[in-house]
């Protein structure tokens, strides 16, 4: 299996409204609202080859995506390409992680023309217990050119794509990142700040820490995970000028410093995530 990052998900729940707000005001290019016909609704960050995506459900819909409706808000979905998604779920079930079958949707998308076609994906999702940190899941895009289009792919905030994501355990730091790799089919290595990292193609970095790793790097940025025994702590992106960025973070009103070696760290308090910018 070729372990290539999809995109990661930050849960709205029922606030996307002001979730498109922050995220506009911070910056970010959003795709036009999608409405899934699984009953979900979302927005995009497209960048080159992956994306940030705010997910979120009509509280009149909580009862068709309880796994949404029903999780924290904040970052909490790790998804991965794949070709073939039935592949994907054959890969889960060897090593006891798999949930249910694999499942295929749909939505809507309007293009800059006015043409309306529909954007089709197939998705297998990890057993809850095998990934306790959020929503691991595989992604088969059937229609990408529906996604990928240069009028999403350029950020006033200069924001390019993705360097690091972190991942926060209660112990056991070790064994997460083992477990991560096995499924993806890489070898883990210790991180510069002690914990472990899992490294996808292309470069990307996970990295594992223990909650007193976590806190001693981001201070009093840290969230607070809700005493969740683990939670997807950060999300780093490449930026071209940490300046513009801090500059949108200000005029957002959200919560900002430097931390971990100069890198501009953000707080999007109204959906418990931590991002960075790495200029």
């Amino acid at each position: 299996m070729t372990a290539r990052l999809d995109h990661i998900v930050i849960n709205a729940r029922f606030g996307m409204d002001r979730a498109e707000d922050i995220f506009t005001r911070l910056g970010f290019t959003l795709t036009p609202r999608g409405h899934h016909t699984l009953g979900s609704i979302n927005h995009l960050m497209m960048f080159a080859t992956d994306y940030l995506e705010l997910l979120g459900i009509a509280e009149a819909d909580a009862a068709k995506r309880p796994e949404v409706a029903n999780a924290p808000a904040g970052l909490n979905g790790l998804v991965f390409k794949t070709g073939d998604v039935d592949k994907a779920f054959a890969r889960l079930d060897a090593l006891g992680m798999a949930g249910d079958p694999p499942k295929s949707f749909s939505r809507p998308v309007t293009l800059s023309g006015g043409a309306t076609h529909e954007a089709r994906f197939r998705t297998v999702t990890a057993r809850a217990d095998s990934f306790p940190a959020g929503r691991l899941y595989f992604c088969e895009h059937l229609t990408p050119e529906l996604l990928w289009r240069d009028e999403w792919q350029s950020h006033p905030n200069g924001v390019g794509g993705f360097c690091e994501l972190v991942i926060v355990v209660a112990g056991g730091e070790r064994d997460e990142a083992a477990r991560l790799a096995d499924l993806l089919e890489v070898t883990p290595a210790r991180s510069q700040d002690a914990g472990w990292t899992v490294s996808l193609t292309g470069g990307f970095p996970i990295t594992v820490l223990t909650r007193e790793a976590y806190d001693a790097r981001f201070g009093d940025l840290a969230r607070a995970g809700e005493e969740r025994e683990a939670f997807l702590g950060a999300l780093a992106l490449r930026c071209g000028n940490a300046d513009t960025v801090r500059k949108f973070a200000r005029d957002a009103a959200l919560r900002h410093a430097e931390t971990n070696g100069g890198r501009l760290t953000v707080a999007v308090d109204a959906f418990d995530t931590l991002l960075l910018f790495d200029a």
